[in-house]
């Protein structure tokens, strides 16, 4: 089934706000920033589905317009179900000149036999700041159930001014590789990407080291953070819990848009 959603972003007097929405079942989007004094938009991504099916094509577009902030949520975890076939996302982004996106989504749950295929496409203009996130576990953990599903890939591609400078290809085949061997898993569950990108010219160095001395040494969890040839940089982590990568990759969200941001002109 082919599902839509469809989000403008406008700003206006110093204020961003929800312009016009789309969506198709099984899709809602909400406000969540009412109590929120910085005068971005706080949007919700709901879903009466479960999780992705069998032949679902989720199809989500978002439109920033310049000098408008949007921090854009999850509901709760995306569960990917049994499938004969496969599922897939598409996310295309635009976002404007003096703009802002971040979007820390919950994590993504393979069942077994799942096949999914992700694409983001992210376009920046120019004085725009991106955040980016994903989180894949090894399935439902608790259930005894742990690598089984078939076929995970999530590709995120990022353009600055119509440039390519940012391509992540994340391809899990459990049954294909060795998942927790030397070089991929490691004897990890849950893997995570963040990728903070701005064609400001904000040179992310500092942040690195901020990020990599408050991290670098949690409990469980293998961090490791680059710098991009952009400006930018890419972190990895390796854990054993969706939650607690999660909250990580929160509390990063949070340190970088009430420092950064917030203070884009």
């Amino acid at each position: 089934m082919i599902c839509s959603l469809d989000i403008k972003i406008a700003h206006r007097e110093g204020k961003s706000f929800l312009k016009d929405a789309y969506a198709t079942q099984p899709f809602r989007i909400v406000p969540v920033g009412q109590y929120q004094k910085d005068n971005a938009a706080y949007l919700m991504i709901m879903s009466s589905s479960p999780g992705l099916l069998d032949g679902d094509d989720h199809r989500i577009q978002v439109d920033i317009a310049p000098g408008a902030k949007l921090q854009l949520q999850t509901q709760a975890y995306q569960r990917l179900f049994h499938m004969k076939g496969h599922s897939s996302q598409t996310m295309e982004v635009n976002i404007g000149e003096n703009a802002v996106f971040s979007y820390v989504p919950h994590p993504v749950v393979p069942q077994h036999s799942s096949h999914f295929l992700s694409h983001n496409i992210v376009h920046l203009a120019s004085n725009c700041h991106l955040l980016l996130s994903e989180i894949v576990t090894c399935g439902r953990k608790m259930s005894g159930e742990e690598f089984l599903y078939n076929h995970f890939q999530n590709l995120t591609e990022c353009y600055v001014n119509g440039r390519l400078v940012v391509k992540d290809n994340v391809l899990l085949q459990p049954d294909r590789m060795p998942i927790q061997g030397l070089g991929i898993l490691e004897g990890y569950t849950h893997q995570g990407t963040l990728i903070y990108l701005n064609s400001a010219g904000l040179n992310p160095s500092d942040w690195i080291e901020t990020f990599h001395e408050q991290y670098g040494e949690t409990k469980d969890v293998a961090f490791g953070i680059s710098e991009l040839q952009h400006d930018g940089f890419m972190v990895r982590v390796l854990g054993y819990g969706a939650e607690q990568l999660y909250l990580l990759f929160k509390e990063m969200q949070s340190a970088l848009w009430d420092n950064i941001f917030l203070n884009n002109n």
